[in-house]
C-alpha cells in the first residue's frame, strides 16, 4: 500500500481501484505518488526546524510538536491581548473580536430571520421556551435573538421534537434566503448553563454552527482555565466560516432546482463532510471549493454562473489566516495534509495544525492523538489534485445537478467528527 494508503488507513482493493479510475479519468497517472514525495519532504523540513533528528521517533516528533503548539499559543494569545493564555473568562471574548476582524471572507446566503422565526411560530421549541421562562413562542421570539434560538436547538430540544422540525425544511423557497455576514454568536453561562456540556465532552471543544443561518456558536464552559485555549478555539472558528461558506455555495449552485427544500433538507440532516472512498464517481462539494479557490485569478467554469461566483470558492486555510494576525505562526502555514510514517507499524505523525492543537488542549496522549483533520484534509487534497486534470473537470463540472455533485460520503460508514 502507498504511503498516502496508509495516512488514510484506506482499505485495499477499494482505495487503489478508486485512484485508478481517478487516473482514468483525468487522463494523468501518478497524481497520488508525486504528492506523496512532497509531504515526505515538507515533513522532513519542519521536523529539521524542531531541532529533530529525521529518525526521531513518533513520540519524540509528537512531543515535539506539542511543545511548538503551546509556544505559538501563548505568542497568539498575547498578539491579540490576552494576559493569561489558560483563562477562558478572558481568552474566549478576545478570540471571538480576533476572528470576527479576521482578514477571510465571511458572506454568505442564508435563511432569513423573518423566516427562522415563522419556523418556530409554527413548532414552538417548547424546552427552550421553558429553560428561557417563556409562556408564549411570540413573546420569546420577540426578546430573543433568533439565530441563538436556532443555534440552541440541536443542545436543548429532544430528538422527536428535532425530526419534527427538520420537516419544515422541506418546503423552504430560494425567496427564504438572503445574502449576509456570517456570525459569532458567543453563549452566556448565566443564561445557558451546562446546556452544551455533552457536546463539549463529547467533542472535545465548545464550537458548533448552523448552515442555514450562517451563524457559529461559542458554547459556555464551567472551567476558567485550559491550556492552548486560543489554538484550540480559533482555528475552529476559521474552519466553520469556511464550512458555513461551502454549503453556501452549494445552495446557491441548486436555488432555481424545484426540489431546493429538500435538497437543503438533506443536505442539513445528513451533514456529509467526511470524504471517502467507494467506486463511486460522485466527488464532494466541499473538493469542487478547494480546486477553484486556489486558482490564480479566481477561474471557474462558466456552468456555475448565474448564481455562484469566483467570491462564493474563496477559502483560506485556518493556519494562513492565523500567520496574518501573528507571523510567529507561519512554521503551520500549508501543513493541514502532511504528516510522517514513524516505526515499524507505521504510526501516522500528523503536522495537520487543528490536530495538534486539539491534542495539546485536552492532554491527549501518543497512543490516541488525533488524526481526523489531517484525513481529511488529506482527502480533499487528493480528489482536488485530480480535479484539475482538464478531462475531469469536463466529465464533471458540466453536469452541475444534485446527482453528480452532491454533498455525500463516499462510501459506506464514517462520521463527522465536529
Amino acid at each position: 500500500m502507498s504511503n498516502i494508503g496508509r495516512f488514510l488507513q484506506a482499505k485495499e482493493p477499494l482505495f487503489d481501484h478508486a485512484l485508478h479510475q481517478l487516473e482514468i479519468a483525468s487522463g494523468h497517472k501518478g497524481v497520488d505518488v508525486k504528492l506523496a514525495a512532497e509531504i515526505t519532504e515538507t515533513a522532513a523540513r519542519r521536523t529539521k526546524q524542531l531541532g529533530l533528528d529525521p529518525d526521531a521517533s513518533g513520540p519524540e516528533l509528537y512531543s515535539a510538536l506539542l511543545n511548538q503548539v503551546k509556544a505559538h499559543d501563548e505568542h497568539l494569545a498575547r498578539a491579540i491581548g490576552g494576559t493569561d493564555p489558560t483563562s477562558i473568562p478572558e481568552m474566549i471574548p478576545l478570540i471571538v473580536t480576533a476572528a470576527q476582524s479576521a482578514p477571510l471572507p465571511k458572506d454568505g446566503w442564508f435563511l432569513k430571520a423573518d423566516k427562522a422565526r415563522d419556523m418556530l411560530r409554527r413548532h414552538p421549541p417548547l424546552a427552550i421556551m421553558d429553560r428561557l421562562g417563556y409562556h408564549l413562542v411570540s413573546r420569546m421570539l420577540e426578546a430573543e435573538d433568533v439565530t441563538e434560538l436556532m443555534l440552541a436547538l440541536r443542545f436543548v430540544e429532544d430528538a422527536d421534537w428535532l425530526n419534527d422540525f427538520d420537516r419544515l425544511y422541506l418546503d423552504l423557497h430560494l425567496e427564504d434566503f438572503e445574502p449576509r455576514a456570517i456570525r459569532v454568536v458567543p453563549f452566556a453561562l448565566e443564561k445557558w448553563g451546562d446546556v452544551a456540556a455533552h457536546f463539549i465532552q463529547k467533542k472535545r471543544h465548545n464550537i458548533t454552527h448552523s448552515k442555514e443561518m450562517g451563524a457559529i456558536a461559542v458554547m459556555p464552559m464551567r472551567e476558567t482555565h485550559m491550556p492552548g485555549v486560543t489554538l484550540k478555539v480559533m482555528p475552529l472558528l476559521f474552519h466553520y466560516f469556511n464550512e458555513i461558506r461551502l454549503y453556501s455555495s452549494f445552495f446557491k449552485l441548486v436555488q432555481g432546482k424545484k426540489n431546493f427544500g429538500a435538497i437543503v433538507s438533506d443536505t442539513l440532516i445528513a451533514d456529509p463532510a467526511h470524504v471517502k472512498i467507494t467506486d463511486s464517481a460522485h466527488i464532494h462539494w466541499r473538493v469542487i471549493q478547494r480546486y477553484f479557490g486556489k486558482l490564480p485569478g479566481e477561474q471557474h467554469p462558466e456552468q456555475f454562473e448565474p448564481h455562484v461566483q469566483p467570491e462564493d470558492l474563496h477559502w483560506r486555510r485556518a493556519e494562513q489566516v492565523l500567520y496574518d494576525i501573528d507571523p510567529e505562526l507561519e512554521f503551520w502555514q500549508n501543513l493541514d495534509y502532511v504528516a510522517v510514517l514513524k516505526g515499524d507499524t507505521h504510526d501516522t505523525v500528523t503536522f495537520n495544525l487543528m490536530d495538534l492543537a486539539l491534542s495539546y488542549s485536552n492532554g491527549i496522549a501518543y497512543s490516541d492523538r488525533y488524526l481526523y483533520h489531517f484525513r481529511e484534509s488529506l482527502w480533499n487534497e487528493v480528489f482536488a489534485r485530480y480535479l484539475g486534470e482538464k478531462v475531469l473537470e469536463e466529465q464533471l463540472l458540466v453536469k452541475l445537478d444534485n446527482a453528480v455533485i452532491k454533498p455525500e460520503v463516499l462510501t459506506r460508514g464514517g462520521h463527522h467528527a465536529h
